[in-house]
């Protein structure tokens, strides 16, 4: 069996996968906070965890994986949205969560195995609140329940920072029910106009932390395979679900996976900058899916990312040629290669550094289309068939050929080069690339191909 080997944030180290049952191996990532469209930094660890899932499934088999990805809806930033809109909370999470799931289907994710909603589980988080201060780690005061951060020796030991460095390097909320300032909530009370529960300190709202402890212990047991996220959840998110989880009983996540953050065109994405868009607006501006997803795969999930146009383009253009091979052709021929690359830790700038020098051999030979088509399909960027927009492979340039090859014959013997000049500025202007041999002319149609830019060429 491949051995899959993971940067582990908890040691600072990588370390080989050993699931704690190979016939279930498990994984929480954190998911959405549904008030509004994700933007493209909210997809990048949807996307790298996708291929996890994928090569987990590979590797152990596809019914012996178990992902967890949650949805959080019970939010002070969901309640604001439904009061400035007048929309019922209801309403705003149904449709967000949607709107969510059809952005990353198009971006080539597959649905987890489970996605919780937190407000399904808040007898669960009572319930781990409860241990919690029944064994002292936590206390109630005016309505909230606080966990006690310096009751858990551990903590900071994820993110590498002291308890004390915290709070002189952070903002952190000063309270009067508060024992100390780094002290946070699980459980806040609700007025009559703010979503509520019962509970043993009155009518109130879970706090953001104790869902993803409650909900994986839940779903996938009190100790579990890899935990994964945005490296911007590692505090306070990540620090607290552990903190909580181990002291309520817990061995929690063994692998703590984080990716890297995102930025446009070089810059922190900002909507003050006007570089902030959310996936819908790339699909809005015709940049599909699989590009999106190939220019998020290009870069280490471990390093920061840096989106841009010329990044997109690039990425459509290769994917147009890559798709040419593929045409009514199987894939059912795995590739240890490639599986091998993913399993050095998620690695997936080398394995599309692999599947270009494929498609370059299957150019000049003819040979490993099938495992060329099955890399694209582990890799997500390619489904059942071939996505419409890049079909301008198919288009038939025979005729076309036919007369730049004339063009190219008058124009030798004349010496006289101008009109293959000409010419080839008409191509490119249509999106076509003009690739000359001694052999003849092979037009190529580029991802910008605009076949009515040649009407009346010929």
């Amino acid at each position: 069996m491949t051995e899959i080997t993971l940067y582990n944030t908890a040691i600072r180290a990588k370390e080989v996968l050993k699931p704690l049952d190979a016939t279930n191996v498990r994984m929480y990532v954190c998911g959405p906070t549904v008030y509004d469209r994700a933007h493209i930094g909210n997809a990048r660890p949807v996307i790298i965890f996708d291929v996890l899932f994928r090569l987990l499934r590979h590797v152990y088999g596809e019914n012996a994986v178990t992902y967890v990805r949650n949805f959080t809806d019970v939010d002070d930033k969901i309640n604001a949205r439904a009061a400035e809109s007048g929309r019922s909370i209801g309403d705003i999470t149904a449709e967000t969560t949607r709107w969510f799931l059809d952005d990353m289907g198009a971006v080539g994710a597959l649905e987890p195995t489970q996605m919780p909603r937190a407000t399904a589980y808040i007898p669960q988080m009572v319930a781990m609140i409860e241990t919690l201060v029944a064994d002292g780690f936590a206390y109630e005061k005016e309505g909230h329940v606080l966990f006690r951060v310096r009751k858990y020796e551990d903590y900071g030991k994820l993110s590498g920072r002291s308890v004390d460095d915290m709070i002189a390097g952070a903002r952190v909320e000063v309270a009067p029910y508060k024992e100390d300032p780094m002290d946070f909530v699980m459980w806040k009370p609700s007025d009559a106009a703010t979503p509520g529960w019962d509970s043993p300190w009155g009518r109130g709202r879970p706090g953001w932390h104790i869902e993803c402890s409650a909900m994986a212990e839940d779903l996938l047991g009190s100790e579990f395979d890899i935990h994964g996220g945005g490296n911007d959840l590692t505090f306070p998110h990540h620090e607290n679900e552990i903190a909580q989880s181990k002291c309520a009983g817990h061995g929690f996540a063994n692998i703590w996976m984080h990716n890297e953050m995102l930025q446009v065109e070089g810059k922190k994405m900002s909507k003050s900058l006007g570089n902030f868009f959310t996936v819908r607006d790339l699909l809005n501006q015709g940049i599909p899916g699989e590009v999106i997803r190939f220019v998020f795969l290009s870069t280490h999930y471990r390093k920061p990312m840096d989106w841009t146009a010329q990044k997109a383009a690039d990425a459509k253009a290769k994917l147009t040629r890559w798709f040419a091979l593929v045409q009514d052709s199987s894939g059912d021929f795995p590739s240890p290669n490639l599986i091998k690359i993913l399993a050095d830790d998620l690695n997936t700038s080398m394995a599309l550094g692999y599947v270009d020098a494929l498609s370059r051999q299957i150019e000049k030979t003819g040979n490993g289309v099938s495992e060329f088509k099955w890399c694209l399909q582990v890799l997500g960027l390619l489904n059942l068939e071939i996505p419409a927009w890049a079909n301008a492979s198919e288009f038939d340039f025979t005729q076309w050929e036919a007369h730049f090859q004339v063009v190219r014959g008058a124009a030798m013997a004349a010496k006289d080069f101008g009109p293959v000049d000409a010419l080839k500025a008409m191509f490119a202007n249509a999106g076509v690339e003009v690739r000359m041999s001694k052999d003849g002319v092979e037009l190529v149609a580029g991802p910008d191909f605009d076949a009515s830019k040649l009407e009346g060429l010929t």
